[in-house]
């Protein structure tokens, strides 16, 4: 690989998924992180399924007026009340090789206040 900013974090993502799996009570809250927009997954990786998915492209959140990181605090909450109606509370924060800071740290604390665990 180059020694680019791209491959820098795929490095680091590998890194994390090394040793962090999810299972069926306890699936991986996975992030990514788009210029323009965030996305958070629920995934079971025995089953290699995603139970629940939330972004800021959702007609709820789009409507909403905030900034990108307002926006993601939002998809935190969002994935947390899906994960809620599926009967899952504890789940394994994936932070998908990014920096724990931001639009990311704002997803997971809206996770945490929407009632998730991890």
């Amino acid at each position: 690989m180059s020694n680019t900013k791209a491959s820098a974090r795929q490095k680091i993502k590998y890194r994390i998924r090394k040793k962090i799996s999810g299972v069926g009570a306890k699936p991986r809250l996975s992030i990514f992180r788009s210029n323009s927009d965030i996305y958070a997954q629920l995934i079971n990786d025995e089953s290699g399924v995603t139970i629940a998915s939330a972004s800021s492209k959702d007609k709820d959140i789009v409507a909403q007026k905030g900034t990108k990181t307002e926006k993601s605090k939002l998809v935190g909450g969002a994935i947390a009340r899906k994960a809620g109606e599926l009967g899952v509370n504890t789940v394994v924060f994936d932070r998908g090789g990014y920096i724990y800071h931001g639009r990311v740290k704002a997803v997971a604390e809206g996770a945490r206040e929407g009632g998730l665990q991890f």
